[in-house]
């Protein structure tokens, strides 16, 4: 029973080191950074081009839908 706790204790006692290290502080400005890069560039988040892409598939369903209908008048009007 001795050996959970020990290895507990000392797992404990690196996530401490680990959090009080300025290695969180480095991360921390690294997605900082990172964040305003990106925000520089203008780029769209993944949820933003599916819902785009989405959009982008209706859009073309309901304008194949209208050219068939434009066909089938113009169809009509040849009679």
């Amino acid at each position: 029973m001795e050996k959970p706790n020990f290895f507990n204790d000392m797992q404990d006692k690196i996530n401490q080191v680990l959090e009080n290290s300025p290695v969180k502080d480095i991360e921390k400005n690294v997605k900082a950074m990172m964040s305003q890069g990106f925000a520089k560039l203008d780029l769209v988040t993944r949820e933003e081009f599916d819902v785009q892409a989405q959009v982008l598939i209706n859009t073309r369903a309901k304008l194949e839908a209208l050219e068939a209908q434009v066909a089938a008048l113009e169809a009509q009007l040849k009679k």
